[in-house]
């Protein structure tokens, strides 16, 4: 495990002050002043619960009435039910500085409504994007939500999702235009990356 130098333990020359060790490099640390890990109970969450005890009663409900449950769909259910949990799969990771092991279950990585791997993907794409992505300039985020019934047929079909975005950009596009002192129509200002 790898933890950031807190201030006090670097020497000018990046040299750690304490004890016979150096780090093997700048920024690897030792983990007296490390954040402390606190793993997540998934089983305890009232969500886990449900999923558990109602995940086979619902397909096999479904299958019943010829209602095909999609295989993402159950393949995201069942890797919710082994996201987080040490007896799946886990990974040890030891500190070099301080000696330290600990036990890391593995996420499912899931995009549904594992918030484990729901919010480490939208952390890691956000700070993707600002990094890599982004010029530094303004920018302005549009976001556009829909009812869940549309949401859902959206879900199956690529041809509408595609139109349904085509227009929002066209309407967005056109306000831009607008409020740049154009007309809404005008083709000739573009909007957007060249």
């Amino acid at each position: 495990m790898v933890c950031p130098y807190p201030e006090p333990f670097l020497s000018e020359d990046n040299q750690y002050r304490g004890g016979d060790f150096v780090p093997p490099g700048p920024g690897l640390a030792a983990c007296e002043t490390a954040a402390v890990y606190i793993p997540r109970n998934p089983e305890e969450s009232i969500l886990y619960g449900v999923v558990a005890e109602q995940l086979e009663t619902f397909l096999e409900r479904q299958h019943r009435h010829d209602r095909i449950v999609p295989r993402f769909v159950e393949r995201e259910l069942t890797s919710f039910l082994e996201c987080g949990i040490l007896d799946n799969s886990f990974l040890r990771v030891r500190c070099d500085a301080c000696r330290l092991d600990r036990i890391v279950p593995f996420s499912c990585k899931g995009r549904g409504f594992c918030s484990s791997g729901g919010g480490r993907r939208m952390a890691d794409t956000a700070a993707h994007l600002v990094d890599w992505v982004f010029p530094e300039v303004p920018i302005r985020q549009w976001v556009l939500s829909l009812p869940f019934a549309l949401r859902y047929r959206l879900a199956y079909d690529a041809h509408l999702v595609s139109d349904m975005v085509h227009t929002f950009v066209q309407i967005v596009f056109g306000l831009l235009r607008r409020r740049a002192g154009f007309p809404a129509t005008n083709r000739q200002v573009r909007c957007g990356a060249p």
